[in-house]
């Protein structure tokens, strides 16, 4: 590759970099502030500590732009409300009273509010909270959270470009607010959001801000006409302003398609567009629109959502390509770094050779520069590198790891008739309540409870070898006798053990399944405080032996009950973890779909009569173009439907899903055949009762009525309300009593009152239905 001009050089820079510090410092300092132990100002510095470290971490390693702004405590999104000034009127005076604990009070709620709804960041795991607006809102400038952290990039001799959500994208993620008639079209408020974007624009140039990134993945989206005339306008007055810095528009996770060509002409400075294979078509519409004559362009050419090494000599050969179709070419991530974990050098317990598979945020802010350096100064110059790559790369594909003769010859031998049940739900469901006996609006949970400090601690003393492995078993023993005893004096109809000896619904499976690794400091951010580490699917994946039965078989000895046996999903089993980027998706969910259906088929050959296979994760894996979705949900449904459907009719299939748009899939609900689904509708007042009843969703579900992302205690009367409002959709006799989703992160003292309140409001209504 010839190099290019000095004047020309490639620049490496990244959109977001992993928040929450090397040993999750910003995890336990804000679980601190929020316990009393941590005050404002303590928490303040560990924040500003742990910015000044990501940041010189980034310009030690070569980055030559650092972002400012996407550090958060909870969520970006929800700072760009408090910038904007879109504040809920409920929240208004806990924000006016302090701003950190309104803050938060709008993230979690408290006992008296209710918090903003959380749902999943396009089709990622990444939780956001959604923005609450309504005809008479009304925007006010904030930019002192971005004004300053430019600031202190700045005073630490860095170059940095703020990064903020765009105008567009986030009135398309808002929501009309609590009372505003669904109706209401956000977007008609752009006129008066825009000039607030103005004044934020100013007060950064004032800063000293050269570039301002503006992110607007919602454009990746199928968009309407009237949408795109409105991000045409958007960028003509945005780029219309005298008093600004240059503006740099993002894209990320898919194609930009027909919004390409509008930002192409926009009187913008720089687009940032995705070149990884899921957005490969950027590529040819790039060139289809004359490319970005005068114009900055970002290349995003390596992967920020997942873990594998880079094939550095295929990006080289994209980045040839776009020298040609813009002023300038510079090179980055895909996206933000958010979504991988921080470090691999600081995993010591995979294999070396494998380890040199995997890239993580600061292995893939190295890859950056080095496809920088390669494009300015020519391959000669990275040549150590890149023949160090071949072998990485040729490493992971000839490894034994990655394919299994069995494996791979079960997954040929399924037919059809694998995943279809043997009877169709309407004969199913009347074996299923003469087997159960269960009552009118029967109550259950989802299936964890909560995770206690002494849980986390018998883990740790196993690992570190404390204690045995029967002292250990003796531990979670008696966890699942206190979880049982007290389901039962509770009046909950189907029990769960609790899963107490399970560290994360993903990460448990993997750990037993062959084809997997598991990682000791992965952590990802899924919302707020919550962090996980998803594990890394490598290679063909088998089930060696049981890994729910011991544990059901037990709890179910302690009651007449019916005691749920609980799996995650194959769709989940993959969105929740990095997965294997060598084959198609479906032929993976396939594989794990098999593993599973050995499990299902033990739980039920042990006495289990309800078997619940979560799914929280069909609707965020959802492709993001219309186009792209009718051969996933086929694949992904199958996947659902051969890990469930070997049963007999009289066991109750149950599944659960979470924090996400529903109404788009409901058909695909529908296609799972599961008898009875469980769904998040606390947050959003029972909406997906009013889409399954839409749709004529024949089966038993299970809307909500515990908002178990926030600390308060619902009362009787409220989760009854919502009973009712969920009786209006669905009728008594397939409406089910739950949370919205697991209570694992819950403390047990609100925990407890919550869950005597939800039986309290069954009965209730149930004497109501009685007496009507």
């Amino acid at each position: 590759m010839t190099p290019k001009s000095a004047a020309a050089a490639a620049r490496a820079t990244v959109y977001g970099y992993p928040r929450q510090g090397k040993a999750r410092e910003l995890k336990k300092a804000i679980e601190g502030y929020w316990k009393g132990r941590v005050d404002a100002d303590a928490l303040r510095t560990t924040a500003t500590e742990l910015r000044r470290t990501n940041w010189q971490q980034l310009a030690d390693a070569g980055i030559h732009e650092v972002p400012t702004g996407d550090f958060s405590y909870y969520d970006h999104v929800l700072d760009t409300s408090v910038m904007v000034g879109a504040i809920p009127e409920r929240h208004r005076t806990a924000v006016e009273l302090d701003a950190l604990d309104g803050y938060f009070a709008m993230a979690r709620g408290t006992q008296d509010v209710a918090p903003l709804e959380m749902t999943k960041w396009f089709d990622t795991n990444y939780h956001y909270l959604v923005p609450e607006l309504g005809p008479d809102t009304v925007f006010t400038t904030n930019s002192t959270k971005q004004v300053a952290e430019l600031k202190e990039a700045l005073a630490l001799g860095l170059t940095a470009r703020p990064v903020l959500v765009g105008p567009v994208t986030y009135l398309l993620l808002a929501k009309p607010a609590p009372g505003v008639s669904a109706d209401f079209d956000p977007l008609t408020l752009l006129d008066r959001l825009l000039p607030v974007y103005a004044e934020v624009l100013a007060d950064l140039r004032a800063a000293g801000a050269e570039w301002v990134q503006l992110d607007e993945p919602a454009l990746v989206q199928d968009r309407t006409p009237a949408e795109l005339n409105a991000t045409t306008r958007t960028y003509r007055d945005l780029g219309a302003l005298t008093d600004r810095p240059k503006l740099l528009i993002a894209s990320y996770f898919d194609r930009l398609g027909e919004a390409l060509p509008v930002l192409a002409k926009a009187p913008v400075e720089g687009l940032a567009l995705d070149f990884t294979e899921s957005a490969a078509a950027n590529l040819d519409d790039l060139a289809s629109v004359g490319g970005l004559p005068g114009k900055r362009l970002i290349a995003g050419v390596v992967n920020g959502r997942n873990v594998w090494v880079n094939d550095l000599t295929k990006s080289l050969a994209t980045l040839g390509t776009l020298l040609g179709l813009a002023d300038r070419v510079d090179v980055a991530a895909s996206c933000s770094l958010l979504h991988v974990p921080l470090d691999a050098a600081a995993e010591r317990d995979i294999e070396p050779q494998i380890l040199r598979w995997l890239a993580f945020a600061r292995q893939k802010t190295a890859e950056i520069v080095t496809l920088a350096k390669g494009l300015t100064q020519g391959t000669d110059t990275i040549a150590a590198e890149l023949a160090a790559n071949r072998a990485d790369l040729a490493s992971r594909a000839g490894s034994a790891l990655t394919r299994d003769p069995a494996v791979r010859a079960r997954a040929t031998a399924v037919t059809d008739a694998d995943a279809r049940r043997s009877q169709p739900y309407t004969e199913r469901t009347t074996a299923q309540r003469t087997h159960l006996g269960l009552p009118p609006l029967p109550t259950t949970t989802i299936g964890s409870f909560p995770q206690t400090a002494e849980l986390r601690t018998a883990r740790a003393d196993l690992r570190a070898r404390r204690i045995d492995t029967a002292g250990y078993e003796e531990r979670i023993k008696a966890e699942i006798g206190e979880v049982i005893s007290f389901q039962e004096k509770t009046g909950l109809d189907v029990l769960v053990h609790g899963e107490p000896e399970r560290n994360d619904m993903v990460q448990y499976f993997a750990e037993q399944l062959t084809g997997y690794l598991a990682t000791q400091h992965g952590w990802v951010q899924s919302y707020g405080t919550r962090y996980v580490r998803p594990p890394i699917l490598a290679g063909d994946l088998s089930r060696p032996e049981p890994m729910t039965v011991r544990w059901t078989r037990y709890a179910q000895s302690l009651t007449s009950r019916p005691v749920k046996g609980m799996l995650t999903g194959p769709v989940t089993m993959l969105a929740w973890s990095f997965v294997r980027d060598d084959q198609p998706l479906g032929d993976t969910a396939q594989q794990v779909a098999l593993a599973l259906r050995d499990e299902v088929n033990d739980l039920e050959a042990a006495g289990t009569s309800v078997i619940q296979v979560d799914e929280p994760a069909l609707r965020e894996t959802l492709p993001l173009r219309a186009a792209d979705r009718e051969a996933y949900l086929a694949w992904a449904t199958e996947a659902f439907r051969l890990t469930t459907a070997g049963v007999r009719p009289e066991t109750q299939v149950h599944t659960h899903m979470c924090y996400a748009e529903f109404g788009d899939i409901v058909q695909a609900i529908d296609d799972l055949d599961a008898d009875v689904i469980s769904l998040e509708a606390a947050r959003s007042h029972m909406q997906v009762a009013r889409e399954l009843a839409e749709h004529g969703y024949p089966r038993e579900a299970g809307p909500g009525v515990y908002d178990i992302h926030s600390p308060r205690v619902p009362s009787t009367a409220e989760a009854a309300a919502l009973l009712r409002k969920g009786l209006e959709a669905i009728p008594a006799e397939r409406l089910w009593v739950n949370p919205d989703c697991g209570l694992k992160t819950r403390g047990w003292p609100e925990t407890r009152a919550s869950l005597e309140n939800l039986v309290a409001a069954a009965r209730t209504v149930r004497e109501e239905l009685a007496g009507s």
